[in-house]
C-alpha cells in the first residue's frame, strides 16, 4: 500500500479513521480539533480551540515529516462566523509573512459536542518520505 496513516494518540481521533494520510509528498488531514495535546482538555472558547488546532496541525505535519510551510490549503470549519478573529490570531502567528501563506477557506459547519472549530489541511512535502 502507498498510503501511510498518521495517528497521534495525544490529540486523539476516533478509530478506525486516521488523523491524516500521506502518499508520497502529499498529506491530507481529517478534522483537526482544538483539544490540548498535553492536558487533553478542550478549551471553552474559540480562541483557545483555534490556537490548539494550529498547534495540533503542526504535530500531525511533524509526524509525517513535514512542517507548516508545506501546507497549501487549510479549511476552517466553525460553528459561528464570528470565529474569524480568533482564527486570524493563530493564522498570523504561524504565517506572519503574507508572501508565504497557504490558501484558506472558512465555512460554517455543524460540529459535535464542545467543538467550536476544526481544521483540515492539504500539504505537499519537498520530497517523498
Amino acid at each position: 500500500m502507498r498510503q501511510r496513516s498518521i495517528n497521534i494518540e495525544s490529540i486523539g481521533h476516533p478509530q478506525p479513521i486516521p488523523l491524516a494520510c500521506r502518499i508520497g509528498p502529499i498529506l491530507a488531514t481529517g478534522g483537526i480539533m482544538g483539544r490540548d495535546s498535553e492536558t487533553r482538555v478542550m478549551p471553552e472558547d474559540v480562541a483557545g480551540q483555534a490556537a490548539n488546532c494550529f498547534r495540533n496541525l503542526a504535530l500531525v505535519l511533524a509526524e509525517a515529516g513535514m512542517d507548516m510551510g508545506d501546507v497549501v490549503k487549510i479549511t476552517c470549519h466553525v460553528r459561528d462566523d464570528g470565529a474569524r478573529e480568533a482564527i486570524n490570531a493563530s493564522w498570523l502567528e504561524h504565517y506572519p509573512d503574507p508572501a508565504h501563506r497557504p490558501a484558506r477557506h472558512t465555512q460554517i459547519a455543524t460540529l459535535r459536542g464542545a467543538v467550536l472549530i476544526q481544521l483540515d489541511a492539504l500539504a505537499v512535502a519537498k520530497e517523498a518520505a
